[in-house]
């Protein structure tokens, strides 16, 4: 028999099915899984040494948990997979507010319709997908929005005094009874509306406007929090973190490889955008490189954290802005080039916060040098590190390039929106670029090729061997002594 054509509590008796607590639940389907090697927490990476053990511990324990960690950390990703966690059906009384379990009552109104129909009381099924609730803790949050309060328009309805408990009007909580519930940002919650969390956690009873209801919850709650907040606009309780069973901090990525694999996943590329614009490896690496430098910068406001939504938006800006460039230019195909990455500025000036130093620089000039640090950081892993100071007869790889430079009088421009024929025939014209690229990455598919020679020059200018200088239609590089030496 299929559960949908269950109908009443006599034909689930029938079945011989058992009430189960949520926690016990999600704790039976996590073993399973685990005895299965099956990934639980799909899609979250970075975390499986560190994060997923953690909270696979606090499930096993039937914990309430805490998630601390800085924004972008993938908080309320983990919590909502843990929907997954859950039996795909359980059973409900039908029509009850707070989702009785036909087995095991708590409301009046459940009690009371199994007291009158018995085995005839009507039930239905909730699928998993709609047991999660959220709530995004804001100072305007009231004890009525999450416990309840009385409802003068009920008890007008149904001609009842406010002294009977039927005028209660039930609040998200008790809405969400059997199911997880997620309370983000939980230092962001009045002290006094988490004093009113303390009994629902510890003996699961709440009271409303003096009525004390014995209902016995039956939840998962998960909460999130930022250790910013923990400063500069609250805090969680004492009592209420005591009553919280696990911790667990959560990190950002350590590594490119998992931010390249974060940011691939969550950026929901169209596929004529990934068809029209080829992205190399080295950009996407550059990419990355330029958060990591964020999360180290003088400039920006480490407790405020760097979010992983930084990456995502500047990835996508970076598709937008070839894209747009390929339009302009009538170009049906192209490869994101260096000179790109200007246009993933504001994805960054709208994720940082900035310190006073930042402040005084400027948000713009602030992400400029991110590039630029992220190019030069990334440098010595492609090519031969470059020597700030070296004796006259050494020879520098870099050698050929510079000279090349400096007996070019008018300099090195490229374009904004020239095609990528013109684009890589000017590359091509700094023929030592070729000798470079053949002697440290012969490997290098000729599409990524020109990306990798721009990237050359951007990394000559951040380690002051050329000069590269900003103008209305593009980017104009030089030898940094050629025109002072030829005009004296």
């Amino acid at each position: 028999m299929n559960i949908e054509d269950i109908k009443t509590l006599g034909e689930l008796k029938k079945t011989n099915y058992k009430s189960k607590s949520i926690k016990d639940e999600l704790r039976d389907n996590l073993i399973k899984n685990i005895k299965a090697k099956k990934t639980t927490f799909e899609g979250v990476h970075g975390y499986e040494n560190t994060v997923i053990p953690e909270l696979e511990r606090a499930i096993l324990s039937r914990h309430n948990i805490n998630l601390l960690g800085l924004r972008g950390q993938a908080k309320t990703r983990l919590a909502r997979l843990m929907v997954q966690l859950l039996d795909e059906y359980i059973p409900i009384v039908e029509g009850s507010e707070i989702n009785d379990d036909p087995l095991n009552p708590i409301s009046r109104f459940a009690k009371e319709l199994i007291n009158e129909k018995a085995d005839k009381t009507p039930i239905s099924w909730l699928h998993r997908s709609e047991r999660f609730a959220e709530k995004l803790a804001t100072p305007d949050v009231t004890v009525a929005d999450i416990i309840g309060d009385v409802d003068p328009i009920k008890a007008a309805n149904l001609k009842l005094s406010y002294a009977d408990d039927r005028v209660i009007h039930y609040g998200m909580i008790p809405r969400a009874n059997r199911c997880i519930f997620v309370i983000n940002e939980l230092p962001d919650l009045q002290a006094r509306i988490q004093v009113a969390l303390f009994n629902i956690l510890q003996e699961g009873d709440i009271q409303i406007r003096g009525f004390k209801l014995r209902l016995p919850l039956d939840m998962q709650f998960i909460f999130t929090a930022n250790p910013e907040d923990y400063t500069n606009r609250g805090s969680i309780v004492t009592p209420l973190k005591d009553r919280i069973g696990s911790q667990i901090l959560t990190h950002y990525p350590t590594d490119i490889e998992t931010a390249k694999t974060i940011t691939a996943q969550e950026a929901n590329l169209k596929d004529f955008q990934k068809e029209m614009v080829y992205v190399p490896e080295l950009a996407h690496d550059i990419l990355e490189q330029i958060v990591f430098e964020a999360r180290e910068s003088e400039y920006i406001d480490a407790k405020s954290g760097v979010s992983a939504r930084l990456s995502i938006t500047a990835y996508q800006n970076l598709i937008s802005t070839a894209e747009r460039r390929a339009l302009l230019a009538g170009d049906k195909k192209t490869t994101v080039r260096l000179s790109d990455f200007l246009g993933i500025i504001p994805a960054i000036t709208g994720k940082v916060e900035l310190v006073y130093e930042g402040e005084q620089e400027g948000a713009a000039k602030v992400a400029y040098s991110l590039i630029g640090d992220a190019i030069k950081n990334l440098f010595p892993e492609f090519f031969p590190e470059i020597e700030k100071l070296k004796k006259e007869t050494e020879e520098s790889p870099y050698d050929e390039i510079v000279s090349w430079f400096f007996n070019s009088q008018d300099g090195f421009e490229l374009l904004d929106h020239i095609r990528d024929k013109e684009y890589r025939r000017l590359l091509d014209s700094v023929t030592p670029l070729d000798d470079l690229l053949g002697a440290h990455q012969p490997n290098l598919t000729k599409q990524d090729s020109y990306f990798v020679k721009e990237f050359v020059l951007w990394a000559l200018v951040e380690y002051k061997q050329l000069s590269k200088y900003r103008f209305t239609e593009g980017l104009h590089f030089k030898d940094p002594y050629g025109s002072f030496i030829s005009g004296i």
